[in-house]
């Protein structure tokens, strides 16, 4: 990518926090989101870090990876805006008082992942094990009470659409919340015991978000392409599947992580050779889903 390409890759769109791609031609109750693939920095982000540093958070191409979903009767939903601005996958509680200057007008209720300078408003980027901040000053009230009304708000009000639809229209809903994560999880999370980092990995919340064999229909299909996969080791999935994901309710939801050197260069974030047959698996993938979904609809009358 050109430098002029690269910059227009990450221009600002505050007028575009998230978009929305509506099923083509059929429609089934699939929902994906991405929340996490966006490059477009707003201009008041004010971080104190080098951009090729900020970048490490991106889920950078997964939403590109995973585009030939509403061919297969799918809403697919993206967010613009990165996750080190703010993070759609967090609660709009998980802050930490001490990162705001001012009083904060609600209870906070800050998570383990805040502590670790990960919550809605990240705090710090790793890399190589070294943890560095990325501000200089507390962001005020008024900056992160825009941040929520601009950014998260609009992302959680557009996949609740989507999700209340299917439902309202079909009884139920199978949701795949699309990510990929740096091949260095496990340094990043203080790991010493672990195994290797699978290709994929298949979060659930330890088998309460979405029926078993949903998981293990997605898993089986992805190892016989010849990837390796894991099941919620070492992500299980956070506040989107938690808050979606109610089987007993006819509610599935299944985060899915992809390993990013499977499919990009991490230091530049281009595409590597990976990138089109990992393409070409995944709408494999979604076949196979869209048939599971029309075979469950089916069997529900």
């Amino acid at each position: 990518m050109d430098r002029m390409a690269q910059t227009d890759f990450l221009r600002p769109r505050p007028d575009t926090p998230v978009v929305v791609h509506p099923a083509t031609g059929e429609v089934l109750p699939i929902v994906c989101d991405s929340p996490h693939s966006g490059t477009s920095y707003p201009a008041d982000f004010g971080h104190a870090v080098p951009m090729s540093l900020l970048r490490r958070g991106e889920d950078t191409h997964v939403a590109a990876l995973w585009d030939q979903w509403p061919a297969h009767g799918a809403t697919l939903i993206e967010a613009t805006f990165p996750r080190t601005y703010i993070d759609p996958n967090r609660s709009e509680a998980d802050l930490d008082p001490a990162q705001i200057d001012g009083q904060w007008p609600v209870p906070l209720a800050p998570s383990v992942k805040t502590r670790q300078g990960l919550g809605l408003i990240w705090q710090r980027i790793s890399r190589d094990g070294v943890a560095t901040p990325l501000y200089e000053r507390p962001r005020t009230v008024a900056e992160v009470e825009h941040r929520i009304a601009r950014y998260w708000r609009p992302y959680h009000a557009a996949l609740a659409q989507a999700i209340d639809d299917s439902v309202q229209r079909f009884g139920g809903v199978w949701h795949l919340n699309l990510h990929s994560m740096p091949n260095d999880v496990y340094k990043r999370l203080g790991r010493t015991d672990a195994p290797p980092l699978a290709d994929f990995v298949l979060g659930d919340r330890d088998g309460t978000t979405c029926a078993p064999e949903f998981i293990q229909l997605v898993g089986e299909t992805l190892a016989g392409f010849g990837y390796s996969v894991a099941y919620n080791e070492p992500y299980k999935g956070v506040e989107l599947i938690g808050r979606i994901g109610q089987p007993h309710l006819g509610r599935h939801s299944l985060q899915i992580e992809i390993r990013r050197p499977v499919y990009m260069d991490e230091d530049t974030r281009e595409p590597n050779a990976g990138f089109e047959p990992l393409r070409g698996h995944l709408r494999e993938l979604m076949a196979v889903v869209a048939a599971h979904v029309r075979s469950e609809m089916a069997r529900r009358g």
